[in-house]
Parts: structure tokens; sequence; C-alpha cells
């Protein structure tokens, strides 16, 4: 189509413009590594890396961008809305003992703005073991919530996005929050009373919230199990790893092809978070999602 490119061209310069004020105000870049499906015919064949590019990050500024128009526009119309928000972090003190442990120094009370500066910095330093520490801090961060926010109200905001209005929206087609919200605003531009009044869209978002948790653990026992389906056929085989956690409650390492984590049974003594090992398969549950790997 005629002018598309300069359309386009024009897109992303407005987004990367609204991303780096997002960063600016503490906006997190959390990249942890997600993988998808490979499949030939009916078999898993692998699991891939979903790596990010910039025709994703400009479709997620467009949305964080018009998720936040679509909340003040209720609150400014007197209207209540279902907000997305992630709380300041409860275990901000593991988050400050996390960061020492690499020697970076971050405030005793939460803060955004330092929190991004240090992963700005981790990430530069080490791309490599970047998303482990991502997704140690995402853990931390705690899960997002749907809430109830009233117009007049403080609101709580999205701590990982360091916005303050907050909402989903851009999606009523695949996710249930988005069409309440759709339908508050028809009833608002429609000039009619609230499609949702204060007590039924309070159970709404106490709703949604479990549903989504529930969701979550779904499809995180799905990838568990498709991983050890996918590696079931390579008991015995030895791959290089990268330890990503150990603790009292154990051990764990990540191989990089196929991007699989799986637990360290054995040989474990003496390692620690960032150590390279090369480690032996030596047992998969494929039902229950379990990796099981030896320290060769």
């Amino acid at each position: 189509m005629r002018g598309l490119d300069e359309l386009l061209r024009l897109q992303d310069r407005v987004a990367q413009t609204m991303k780096t004020r997002r960063h600016h105000q503490g906006a997190l870049s959390l990249e942890t590594i997600q993988t998808r499906a490979l499949f030939n015919g009916d078999v898993l064949a692998d699991l891939l890396p979903d790596e990010d590019n910039r025709a994703k990050q400009l479709i997620e500024d467009f949305m964080i961008a018009a998720n936040g128009v679509t909340a003040r526009y209720l609150d400014g119309k007197g209207i209540a809305s279902l907000r997305r928000i992630l709380r300041t972090p409860e275990r901000w003190d593991r988050i400050v003992a996390l960061a020492a442990t690499l020697g970076g120094r971050l405030p005793a009370q939460a803060d955004a703005g330092a929190l991004e500066a240090f992963l700005v910095e981790r990430q530069h330093a080490d791309a490599l073991r970047f998303p482990d520490l991502a997704l140690s801090v995402v853990k931390l961060l705690g899960s997002g919530e749907y809430a109830v926010q009233r117009p007049g109200q403080t609101p709580n905001g999205h701590f990982g996005l360091a916005v303050r209005d907050y909402t989903h929206s851009t999606a009523p087609n695949r996710r249930f929050p988005d069409l309440i919200t759709q339908r508050l605003l028809k009833s608002t531009l429609a000039g009619r009373p609230a499609a949702y009044g204060d007590a039924e869209l309070e159970a709404l978002a106490r709703h949604c919230t479990e549903q989504e948790d529930a969701a979550t653990k779904v499809e995180r026992q799905v990838r568990k199990s498709a991983a050890a389906l996918l590696l079931s056929s390579r008991i015995g085989e030895r791959f290089d790893a990268l330890v990503t956690g150990a603790s009292e409650r154990g051990t764990w390492v990540r191989i990089l092809r196929p991007a699989v984590e799986g637990r360290l049974v054995r040989g474990y003594d003496g390692v620690d978070v960032g150590d390279h090992l090369t480690v032996e398969l030596i047992h998969v549950d494929v039902e229950r999602g379990f990796i099981d790997f030896a320290r060769s």
C-alpha cells in the first residue's frame, strides 16, 4: 500500500519515544526467556526462544498508551474502571539483596527508577545471564492483579510499567477484563448508565484475578511437560548448563538448546547461581513436568 512504509516509520518513532519516556520514569527492562513450540506435523520437534523484535515492541508501546488513555477517560467521566495493577513489591528487601550480590546498590525503599538503572547496567554487563536475573526480579515483584478504581481515588498504578493509570482494554476478543472495559466504554460513550455497578465490578475484579492465576499455573505446567516430552528421548546426553537457582529448596540449571530448565539432583555441592556446568540428563517425568540433571 502506497505510503504504508512512511506510516510505519512514523508509528515506530512515536513508539520509541513513548518507550524512552516510560523507562526514564522507571519502567523495568525485564527480558526473560520465553519459548514457543515447534511442531513437525503432530510431533513436538523443538522449543525455540520467542525473540523480541521491533514490530512487537511497537504494538506493545501503543497498547500501553491506549490502556492508559482508556483508564483516564473513564476516570474523567466519573466512571469506576477495572484497573490492572502491580503493587509496590513487598519483597523489595530481597531485590536489594539480589542486586548486592552482583555489585549493585539499591535504596532501602522501593524505587522503580533505581531498579531500572541497575537492570540496564546488568543487561549490558552480562547479556547471557540477564534473563535469569530478570526472571528472579519478576518473581520477587509478585503477580499483577485486577482492582476497581473509583473516580477520585489515588490509583495503585503498575510498578513494572511505571504508569499511574492502567487498564486492560485492547484485546476484548481473547481476554475477559478487556471486554469488561469495552462495555464500560460503550455505555459511557452512549451516555447510558455504567455497564456494571460497583459491587458487580468488585466481584469481577476478584474473579478475573483468580482465573488468570489459574490459567498461569496451567500454562506453566504445559510448558514444563512439553520440555520434559522433548527431552524424553535424550536420557544420558550431556549439555552445557548455567546454574539459575541455588537454595535449600534445590539447585536449578538451564540449558540453552533447547531452552529448558531442570533440577540438578546430583553434584550440586559447591555450585552457585551463575556457574557454568556440564550436566547429564538422567530422568524426565512428562506428566509432572520434571526434568532431572546430574553434574558430569
